[in-house]
């Protein structure tokens, strides 16, 4: 929505220079094309704040919600982020050396690939930007 004002706005700028050859009559109908442009972008940044504050107050009612499969969900996804990493720093290098312990040999353990990296810099960050938050009030 915003490119397309910033396009009507260039389109309108030469054409006020051809229907308004006086220079206070071209800068009052600037001024209003202008108008246009910031409240069209002012309500485009309006309706993004409100779609972010519907989220928020959905959070807050699934995060209260007795439902496990409402309000587990982000711990689950934390837990599940917690085993990739010990499985990754503990389990992958541990196990074939335990079982070398016992005259085993193991399989190549599969790697832990970055998504699990990203989802959890994500949830930390979204944690910790909820606690700067509190302590903003």
């Amino acid at each position: 929505m915003l490119g397309l004002l910033d396009l009507v706005a260039g389109i309108a700028t030469p054409l006020l220079d051809r229907l308004f050859p006086d220079p206070a009559q071209k800068a009052a109908a600037a001024l209003e094309v202008a108008k246009l442009q910031q409240e069209g972008a002012f309500k485009e940044i309006d309706n993004q704040l409100q779609l972010n504050l519907a989220q928020i107050e959905q959070n807050k009612v699934e995060s209260q919600s007795e439902d496990l499969f409402k309000s587990g969900w982000r711990p689950a996804v934390g837990w599940v982020c917690v085993l990739a990493f010990a499985y990754a720093g503990l389990g992958r290098p541990l196990i074939p050396f335990v079982a070398g312990l016992f005259g085993y040999t193991s399989p190549p353990l599969p790697p832990i690939d970055d998504v699990f990296t990203q989802l959890l810099f994500g949830m930390l960050g979204l944690g910790g930007m909820r606690t700067f938050e509190k302590m903003k009030k």
